[in-house]
């Protein structure tokens, strides 16, 4: 009897030394907590700003369990920082079946690791007749706005800022993330940079805001740092919305999944540790 207990404690010990996860999910302040209850607390938002890291697999493959997840008990609607807004014509054609996957790709600016990473996304909306919006600012107006600020948004033709949050944003400079935006380019970085980035994180907190329905979460999949430290898509969307309802996810790399480093606390609701050798999908 002795030997066979020897025997389990170290086939038990052994079993815990080969458990090597690829992610774990903490609370903002660093404290473990369950795939569960990230799904009790999403699934009771009206808004889930899902950041991820874009090339990074388990980032994606946990937006589409979560998505799957929290559509089995909830009506949602889907939204990504991946598609502008004036591709919504071609995204709804092919989630109405009008036009096909190749189609959409010579219509669409999407991205080059679209097929991958977010096809899934949209095809799980088509499959269960899901609204999936186009919520980023075209690309070559964030340019415009790096290069000359908002003002160079005014002269857009009423069509075009259809696909813009409306004019004039409110922009704070003193925002954190902003600031480290400038301080990371250098000091001879314009500071029109930060209005670029800030012009994105409004279009989208407003698409985003624009088809909120009562009961429904809306889940939104974006880069972390759009959505990072409760600012940037978080604070345009309170801005908006003051009373709304919504949980941010923060995807980070680390070494060790096991803990939380200090410096990656209090960026989110929920923290994904990511293996940091875990494959990149680019």
């Amino acid at each position: 009897m002795k030997k066979s207990l020897i025997l389990l404690l170290f086939f038990t010990i052994v079993s815990l030394a080969q458990d090597k996860k690829a992610y774990q999910l903490f609370d903002k302040n660093g404290k473990k907590v369950s795939y569960k209850k990230l799904l009790k607390e999403t699934g009771a938002a009206q808004v889930v700003l899902f950041g991820e890291f874009h090339n990074n697999a388990i980032s994606h493959w946990l937006e589409l369990e979560l998505t799957k997840d929290i559509a089995k008990n909830k009506e949602v609607v889907l939204g990504a920082e991946m598609l502008e807004a004036d591709n919504q014509k071609q995204v709804n054609q092919y989630l109405n079946g009008d036009i096909n996957q190749k189609k959409l790709d010579s219509t669409a600016r999407l991205w080059p690791n679209y097929k991958t990473d977010y096809k899934p996304l949209v095809d799980f909306a088509k499959e269960n007749k899901l609204q999936f919006i186009a919520t980023n600012i075209p690309r070559r107006f964030a340019s415009l706005v790096s290069k000359n600020g908002f003002e160079a948004l005014d002269k857009l033709t009423d069509e075009e800022k259809n696909w813009v949050a409306p004019l004039p944003i409110p922009y704070d400079a003193s925002l954190p993330g902003y600031v480290e935006m400038l301080k990371m380019m250098g000091e001879h970085t314009s500071p029109n940079m930060p209005k670029a980035q800030a012009i994105k994180d409004a279009t989208m907190a407003y698409f985003i805001n624009k088809n909120l329905k009562d009961g429904t979460t809306f889940i939104h999949y974006n880069g972390s740092y759009h959505s990072d430290n409760f600012e940037a898509i978080s604070w345009y969307l309170k801005t908006y919305h003051p009373n709304i309802k919504i949980v941010t996810i923060s995807s980070v790399e680390q070494k060790e999944v096991t803990k939380l480093e200090t410096e990656n606390h209090n960026k989110a609701n929920f923290i994904i540790v990511i293996d940091e050798d875990v494959t990149k999908t680019y």
